[in-house]
């Protein structure tokens, strides 16, 4: 499956590289037509970023679950951008991870993706 991210400080770079899925770094007029996970960070205090909510609104229809970083020095907003987007698109949260993540995140999280594909 796909995944689309975005990445400010190169944290989610650095994790998605990890992974050894196909991916894509998302551009605001960016449209695509399959399924795909996204990952994204969180910004202020708990906010999804606005490139990524641009993003979404033209491309939810293909989303199928959502991955975000953080610090945990936020508490809880901790890579609260995962949950509200979970929320607002129906999708599940597949894994949040500190800054870009470890062995034991990438395993969860590509667990998590093979159960979407899945299904």
């Amino acid at each position: 499956m796909l995944i689309a991210f975005d990445s400010k400080t190169g944290n989610v770079r650095r994790f998605v590289s990890k992974l050894g899925l196909p991916h894509v770094e998302i551009e605001p007029e960016m449209v695509i037509e399959e399924p795909f996970v996204l990952v994204t960070y969180t910004t202020g205090f708990g906010q999804v970023p606005e490139k990524v909510e641009r993003f979404l609104k033209r491309n939810h229809v293909y989303l199928r679950g959502v991955s975000a970083s953080g610090n945990r020095n936020w508490g809880a907003s901790f890579a609260k951008s995962a949950d509200t987007i979970a929320s607002q698109y129906g999708v599940p949260v597949i894994s949040k991870f500190e800054l870009s993540g470890t062995g034991r995140d990438v395993e969860q999280f590509t667990s998590g993706v093979a159960a979407i594909a899945t299904h």
